[in-house]
């Protein structure tokens, strides 16, 4: 979300909560909300300037999967024997 998008969450929160018809459960989230805001608008400015020039976002990096070959084969896997103690945690 972009900066203003944020801002306007905030000014709808507070709208909200400026009503005082809100039940106490919806008060406590959207005091909740708006202190998230208040922690992470200012921190936006610092992290990623405005400026007309700068990226929108970071273009990803072409990666695919791939598959690749197993090395496990089940047929050499060690048979528990039905006929050893098994040692039971007390």
């Amino acid at each position: 979300m972009t900066r203003d998008e944020l801002q306007r969450v905030r000014q709808w929160a507070d709208s909200k909560l400026a009503t005082g018809e809100e039940p106490p459960w919806a008060w406590y989230q959207y005091m909740k909300l708006r202190e998230t805001l208040d922690a992470t608008l200012p921190g936006m400015a610092e992290v990623m300037p405005q400026t007309e020039n700068s990226p929108r976002e970071v273009p990803r990096r072409e990666t695919h999967l791939r598959l690749v070959a197993s090395t496990y084969r089940q047929d050499t896997a060690r048979q528990h024997q039905s006929d050893e103690q098994v040692q039971l945690p007390m």
